[in-house]
């Protein structure tokens, strides 16, 4: 073994001591197979693939380099749509849309074929964020309506309040009734739940007794049926237990007893290497793959601190019930994870090739992530993270269906070295960049066996829309991108595109974040409608969102919504998806300007200063209101983008840029006071985080795509050099 800082050469590979030993000792154990097999295949691989990836980024950069000329060479002209249409034909940008076809995947889990949910995404590098995002499986619908906002205000300071708890099990039992009715009264009345001799639950009213309306409702219970500990209800193939004891705070004054009513809640998470995560060099790396070891192996652990002790949380394991017939049975106590790849963009200094140069980063993380995966299936049956023996990779940030389809030879190698059986690996498309929306169906297409997953995702796909037409004019103001033309366009087309390609009953169509996580109420309010539009799983903040937010799928069949979508016309077209969100007038006042400015700029230095100073790829960050936003690389494409085109467009100059940002950076400072390890960006605005917020935008339109990962890479490797940090 080589002294710590040499790097290891395997397969003509120069490897990172750190990553090496931690393949070979911690990764490899109890697979079949040897070093040898995997460098060597790892060499393989990047010999095969990282020339026609370092083409795709060049294809990428001389289509952008077109569209960039077309702008400037009609910018006296009205905007024609045809014309635009046919150029971006003409250059390969859109490509010709083939024959209808149905995909191919098979061997999926049923949370991405038939249960519809919430989905969660959590940064690997925190393993105590990494076990809570899998243990949201189930979560307490009383803790998250009484935590929360959903009742019109938060709860107050201090002790437990009876009269709010009250509140909570009456809109509890609302619930209950609208989605369990009893055949006669309400669950309000209830004074106790049985069991009867057919396996029927029976809830004993003041004056009579009665039945669920549905008895098919009723899966198993605990205890003695006559007065059951639990009792498991679905719908919707989702699971609610209703916990009952008398002896408990809350039981003792509930008529019934029930102390607790628990949701399935989390159907699926994706562990993410990439947007939520700062990994930057072969430690960054080392760490997160060993966290992602701890869940496929189920071994992961954190302390939890609490006050003057604390406990070791672990993955949950699963529930057992009792059926009508007295067999015992089990519902899955973990989410199924899912893993986030990154994209084909950045280069990693933990490999280098044999000529010494960085070897593309989604190879490494498409070798080993899949590799780690395999131990999962080692484990025994009811454990397993996949039961159909799949591992599921979302892949972000791919450029129309060449890449898609590079994507999928990627995968095909690492399948052959790695002995596993063609399309083990089930592949997540993510619908973000414009290029992959427009070609949406050619993108399945050419995963068609694998494909498990498409979403959409707003803020990434604005920050596209915006650099790529960047030399276009001036955007309209942040905030009315939500209400421009084409994001209903875009929302509509990907679900419409995704069943019309067969992804019923095979994988997720999914919508992206809610990114408040402190605004329940208001989530509740709107996030309904990701079902309603035919969407079987969206992104939440959190477990508790994941609670509140996974009543929307008892409310709503996602599975009738998509069969009613199913043959229909599509609801937008091509000419609504290339709208560009130009404003029609942008003669906004110095106020108006100013206003939109520090909203990004605060956004972003909120961010980035996490970012580069302590490498935390995402947070919740205070906006210029103090209102509480989920935050990762995708805010801050959007926030940086958008300041660079109004400052290519003279909407800002770049002194008001500047004195935009010093003023910010004093704001997001107080912010951060109560931080013991936050270091001030003022009054010097000579650190790195300041410099590299300041970068992001200067230099936003040379960026590739937009893309923050270069500029924050760079600055974030320079802190630690220079603070000697080790992770």
């Amino acid at each position: 073994m080589s002294t710590k800082g040499e790097r290891v050469g395997a397969a003509g590979l120069q490897v990172d001591p750190e990553l090496y030993e931690f393949v070979n000792d911690g990764v490899l154990p109890g697979l079949d197979l040897d070093e040898q097999i995997v460098w060597g295949g790892l060499a393989e691989l990047v010999a095969q693939t990282a020339p026609r990836i370092a083409q795709a980024l060049a294809t990428r950069a001389g289509l952008q380099a077109q569209i960039d000329e077309w702008h400037q060479r009609n910018a006296d002209k009205p905007f024609d749509s045809a014309a635009y249409h046919a150029f971006l034909e003409a250059i390969g940008y859109i490509v010709p849309v083939r024959a209808d076809f149905s995909v191919e995947t098979d061997h999926v889990d049923p949370e991405i074929s038939d249960i519809a949910g919430p989905q969660l995404i959590v940064p690997v590098t925190n393993a105590r964020y990494s076990l809570n995002a899998a243990n949201a499986r189930w979560g307490s619908l009383y803790d998250a309506v009484y935590g929360t906002d959903v009742l019109g205000s938060r709860p107050p300071q201090g002790p437990y309040d009876e009269a709010r708890g009250a509140q909570v099990v009456a809109w509890v039992r609302d619930f209950l009734d609208d989605i369990f009715p009893l055949k006669h009264g309400s669950h309000t009345d209830a004074r106790a739940y049985r069991i009867a001799a057919d396996g029927s639950l029976e809830a004993e009213l003041v004056d009579a007794t009665t039945s669920l309306a549905n008895p098919e409702a009723v899966a198993g219970h605990t205890g003695d049926p006559a007065s059951p500990e639990s009792v498991l209800l679905t719908n919707h193939g989702l699971g609610v237990i209703l916990e009952i004891d008398r002896e408990h705070p809350v039981g003792k004054v509930n008529g019934a007893g029930i102390k607790d009513v628990v949701l399935e809640s989390a159907i699926t998470t994706i562990i993410d290497f990439e947007d939520s995560v700062a990994a930057v060099d072969a430690a960054d790396k080392v760490a997160a793959y060993a966290n992602w070891l701890g869940l496929m192996r189920g071994d992961l652990s954190a302390w939890v601190a609490k006050g003057d002790h604390g406990f070791e949380r672990r993955l949950d394991p699963n529930r057992t019930f009792r059926a009508a017939d007295g067999t015992e049975f089990e519902r899955r106590g973990r989410a199924l994870l899912l893993v986030r790849n990154v994209g084909h963009l950045m280069t990693t200094n933990a490999v280098l090739d044999q000529y010494g140069a960085e070897i593309p980063e989604t190879l490494l993380d498409a070798m080993l992530t899949v590799l780690i995966a395999m131990h999962d299936f080692k484990r025994a049956p009811g454990v397993r993270n996949s039961v159909a023996g799949s591992v599921y990779v979302v892949k972000p940030k791919l450029h129309g269906s060449e890449e898609v389809g590079l994507t999928d030879e990627i995968f095909t190698i690492v399948e052959r070295v790695l002995r596993l059986a063609p399309n083990t690996v089930k592949l997540g498309v993510m619908d973000e960049e414009r290029r992959t929306t427009v070609n949406l169906k050619e993108c399945i297409r050419a995963a068609r066996k694998r494909i498990a997953f498409i979403n959409t995702g707003f803020l990434d796909r604005t920050g596209d829309e915006i650099h790529t037409s960047m030399e276009a004019g001036p955007m309209v103001r942040k905030a009315d991108m939500r209400s421009a033309r084409w994001i209903k366009a875009y929302e509509d087309w990907n679900v419409d595109t995704g069943l019309a390609c067969g992804l019923r009953g095979k994988a997720q169509i999914g919508k992206g974040m809610w990114a408040a996580p402190d605004n329940m109420a208001e989530m509740l309010d709107q996030k309904i409608g990701h079902p309603r539009a035919g969407a079987n799983c969206a992104w939440v903040p959190s477990p508790t969102a994941a609670t509140l937010h996974v009543t929307h799928y008892h409310r709503v069949d996602v599975a009738a919504a998509q069969a009613d979508l199913v043959g229909r016309p599509p609801r937008a077209t091509l000419d609504d998806l290339l709208s560009i969100p130009v404003a029609q007038d942008a003669r906004w006042t110095a106020e108006e300007r100013r206003a939109e400015i520090d909203n990004n700029a605060q956004g972003i230095l909120g961010y980035v200063v996490r970012w580069i100073d302590q490498g935390i790829g995402c947070s919740k960050v205070p906006d210029i209101n103090s209102v509480a936003l989920m935050e990762d690389r995708a805010t801050c494409r959007i926030s940086s983008q958008h300041i660079a085109n109004w400052l290519r467009h003279g909407i800002v100059t770049a002194a008001e840029v500047d004195e935009s940002l010093r003023r910010m950076a004093a704001v997001v400072d107080q912010q951060n006071a109560g931080d013991p390890n936050y270091e001030p960006m003022a009054p010097s605005f000579g650190g790195d985080a300041f410099l590299a917020a300041h970068a992001l935008i200067v230099d936003g339109t040379t960026q590739p795509s937009g893309y923050t990962e270069p500029i924050l890479h760079r600055y974030r490797a320079r802190r630690k050099a220079l603070t000697g940090a080790t992770a």
